[in-house]
């Protein structure tokens, strides 16, 4: 489609710092390609960095929540605040740790359109209210995630990763954020 990464003119620090660089290389080798997110938040290696280590810890480190768990809340978060760059980012995720190209579509349109198991039909039903009406989450929402199977760590981790998702589909449609055209034939 287009080189566009994002409607503002911010230009990346160049030259790169040796370590942003490192970073950047890694992803091409592990993912095919630099998020355009990354290249976004590349003209202040601070704000970068930020974005990065959260995004690690809250997607990639230990939890209770498998790396696909995470990714479908991030979709689902998606879907309803109608990121179109993370909805194509992610639901290539989905699409690729599920092995599943109707999982990453579905997710993406109507989570609930599918058969999913209780444990999920939880998280994302406490996903859904925490982006739509997070005022009116309270203590029988947290037990409807206990009574799935998840530890309040596990909550803690899908409240971070919910809000997580919020905050950067808010931050791509503030700035017209364009997602990498390999999203869009990943894992089908």
């Amino acid at each position: 489609m287009s080189n566009k990464i994002t409607a503002l003119d911010l230009a990346p620090v160049d030259p790169l710092p040796d370590a942003t660089q490192t970073y950047f290389a890694l992803c091409d080798e592990k993912l095919g390609l630099v998020p355009n997110v990354l290249k976004a938040y590349a003209f202040d290696i601070a704000k970068l960095d930020a974005f990065s280590a959260l995004y690690n810890e809250l997607m990639l480190a230990e939890s209770g929540l498998s790396k696909l768990e995470r990714e479908m809340i991030g979709v689902v978060v998606s879907s309803i605040n109608h990121c179109w760059y993370c909805l194509v980012a992610h639901g290539a995720a989905v699409r690729t740790l599920s092995g599943d190209p109707e999982l990453g579509e579905a997710m993406a349109l109507n989570w609930r359109a599918i058969t999913l198991s209780d444990r999920h039909q939880a998280m994302l039903a406490f996903t859904e209210k925490l982006t739509e009406t997070p005022s009116k989450i309270e203590a029988a929402d947290r037990e409807g995630l206990r009574e799935a199977g998840f530890s309040d760590r596990d909550i803690w981790d899908i409240a971070n990763v919910a809000g997580f998702f919020n905050m950067t589909n808010r931050v791509a449609a503030a700035t017209d954020m364009h997602p990498n055209d390999a999203y869009h034939t990943q894992a089908r």
